[in-house]
């Protein structure tokens, strides 16, 4: 209930938090968030800010991330870096891109839609194939689904362990691909953002991640 009453309470302190440059509160479905039934014990915070130190700052010290962890069961930051976005999140572009010097390793991936109500019932029909088809995939380190709004805003975001098994899984026949092109096709999105990011850093733990794919992230990009 405490988490629940968060996703209108919290706003008013995010909003006066001048180091935040852009945010969202967001709620999952059940499972692994690819669903359309909210889960009402696991919610995430997306924060931008100009630096990796103010990120990692307001993380460490910000009294409202302080109570979350404190009634949190896991809890788990990630520290990224843009390196290419398109499209806009409430009509902005949230994500500055930062040039990154030919750097490998982990990479996380974010997609970010507002579907159009008349074909709510044709995208979420879609979405059970798609998540056992992601859930299937040996190569994903990581993915949830969440939201702004249930059923009509929806965010996915996986890490992957390198760009080239990324693009392996979106190129690849079946109901993912299929999806995009009707996308495409018929225009089921009013507005919509994607972004990948490089992985700078992580804070506490998640269930079932592959933390020795994770090991590689503070070896391999600096801060």
């Amino acid at each position: 209930m405490w988490a629940f009453a968060q996703m209108a309470l919290a706003r008013v302190t995010l909003a006066g938090m001048p180091q935040v440059k852009f945010w969202k509160l967001m709620g999952s479905g059940i499972g692994e968030g690819f669903t359309p039934v909210p889960n009402t014990a696991v919610y995430a915070i997306l924060t931008v800010y100009d630096t990796l130190e103010a990120a990692q700052d307001t993380v460490e010290r910000s009294p409202l991330f302080d109570r979350y962890k404190k009634h949190a069961e896991d809890h788990w930051t990630l520290f990224l870096h843009p390196t290419s976005v398109r499209g806009e999140w409430a009509h902005q572009t949230p994500f500055s891109v930062t040039p990154q010097n030919g750097q490998s390793g982990p990479l996380a991936a974010l997609t970010r839609a507002t579907i159009k109500p008349r074909i709510l019932r044709k995208f979420w029909s879609r979405v059970p194939a798609i998540s056992a088809m992601i859930g299937s995939d040996p190569n994903v380190i990581f993915k949830i689904g969440v939201g702004e709004v249930p059923w009509f805003h929806q965010v996915t975001f996986s890490i992957w362990p390198d760009a080239e098994k990324m693009a392996e899984f979106a190129r690849r026949d079946g109901p993912h691909a299929q999806a995009i092109r009707a996308v495409r096709e018929h225009g089921w999105f009013k507005e919509e953002l994607y972004a990948r990011f490089t992985i700078a850093g992580e804070v506490g733990s998640w269930p079932d991640v592959d933390k020795m794919a994770l090991d590689k992230i503070t070896q391999e990009v600096p801060a």
